[in-house]
């Protein structure tokens, strides 16, 4: 435990139980020593993009403690003999009685006259991850329970349900996607077909209208042949008189 004049830090490492391509998790309690005064806490890191802290910032009464959650992104890399460079920094100031968590700014922990600013830097360290021993079928019976759990875990349970509550959304949307599809083709198939109607409509206006003409024609071609044949006869009456 690291303490100071206004609040107690426990742990005085943040550990993390290592593992490739998994999330890990370890936590972190400020505790207010004094009897009367708030404090707002600030939580910061050398290596933001790689630790997520919940909540960062607060404030924590007289006599109370907060609870602090810092998770660590997974990782592609091991780092060299399993040794982390990264650091955190806890600071602790009094505000007033009237200060909630919403409140807190980055202005407060500015060093200043008349204000005093706690500073508590904690290192992280990586531990190995063991993964647990199979339990023979029968064995629960009779054995305590176990108190000892690792955080890796919890992380495996919490990206399992983060895991299906991926995949229903996904689902969803595909689902929604496909609705969308099918309710497009439908109004593209209701269109081709009237569109096969009207051409249809125009098709047997056009086979009418052909039709007409070719009958029409066909009587002008039988006229021209009987007045050439009529004029045949004629021509071969008056030959026949000469």
């Amino acid at each position: 435990m690291t303490t100071g004049d206004l609040v107690n830090i426990h742990p005085t490492e943040l550990k993390f139980p290592f593992e490739l391509k998994k999330q890990s998790s370890c936590s972190l309690q400020i505790s207010n020593k004094t009897s009367t005064q708030v404090v707002a806490f600030k939580v910061k890191t050398t290596n933001p993009r790689k630790y997520c802290v919940r909540p960062n910032t607060g404030v924590v009464l007289p006599g109370d403690s907060c609870n602090v959650t810092v998770t660590m992104q997974a990782q592609k890399e091991a780092p060299l003999d399993m040794q982390c460079k990264d650091k955190f920094l806890v600071q602790s100031v009094i505000v007033s009685d009237a200060t909630t968590s919403k409140d807190v700014i980055a202005e407060m922990f500015n060093k200043e006259p008349g204000r005093v600013i706690e500073d508590f830097k904690l290192r992280v360290v990586y531990i190995p991850a063991n993964p647990p021993s199979p339990v023979p079928e029968g064995s629960e019976e009779g054995n305590s329970p176990r108190t000892d759990f690792p955080a890796s875990q919890f992380d495996d349970h919490v990206s399992y349900y983060e895991l299906v509550s991926r995949t229903l959304e996904e689902t969803n949307e595909k689902s929604s996607e496909a609705w969308s599809m099918i309710h497009k083709l439908t109004e593209e198939k209701a269109c081709a077909v009237q569109q096969s109607q009207k051409l249809r409509q125009e098709l047997e206006m056009l086979r009418r209208e052909s039709s007409k003409k070719q009958s029409g024609g066909g009587h002008s071609l039988v006229l021209m042949l009987l007045v050439g044949l009529l004029g045949c006869v004629i021509g071969y009456i008056l030959n026949v008189r000469t």
